[in-house]
């Protein structure tokens, strides 16, 4: 079966003319808010409130600030002024005190020795382990046998599957 897929599911329907629900309720409450004022107070002081409060609500209604109504604009702002701030930067580093340091060095594991390997040492292990190969595959000379032999006492001979099943 063929199911149609809702599109345009961002925006909102029109219910009074031109307007959304929002829109008018904004609109609505701005001017409602306007004409309380101007009834209320003094002219003097009710014309520029009123004015304020139409202004507000038609900026509510309308207006759109880097894509985003303007009703989250202000939550943005009210969250921006109202609640605490923590900001952290430092530009240079601190000079660790000799406690730190001694704590700091006490927390650390013991870290494991790793001699090091001279060039000659490297190529011998490598020469031991290419014949240590050889005789587990069974492709080894006699004279290479030898050696191995006496070699063994630095490596330890490798084991294949099945000569560890033999045993």
């Amino acid at each position: 079966m063929q199911f149609q897929v809702p599109q345009f599911i961002e925006v909102e329907d029109k219910i009074f003319g031109p307007l959304t629900f929002k829109q008018f309720i904004y609109v609505a409450g701005g001017a409602g808010l306007a004409y309380i004022l101007w009834r209320l107070l003094p002219p003097f002081v009710g014309m520029p409130l009123g004015l304020a409060s139409l202004g507000s609500g038609a900026a509510l209604a309308f207006v759109q600030w880097n894509g985003r109504p303007f009703i989250q604009g202000l939550e943005s702002a009210f969250y921006y002024f109202f609640r605490s701030k923590l900001y952290l930067w430092n530009n240079q580093r601190r000079v660790k005190t000799e406690v730190t340091r001694k704590a700091e060095e006490a927390a650390r594991p013991a870290q494991v020795y790793v001699p090091k390997l001279t060039e000659n040492r490297l190529s011998q292990l490598a020469w031991n382990l290419d014949i240590n190969e050889r005789i587990a595959s069974g492709i080894v000379s006699d004279t290479e046998r030898d050696t191995a032999a006496s070699a063994a006492s630095l490596v330890a001979p490798i084991r294949t599957a099945r000569t560890a099943l033999s045993h």
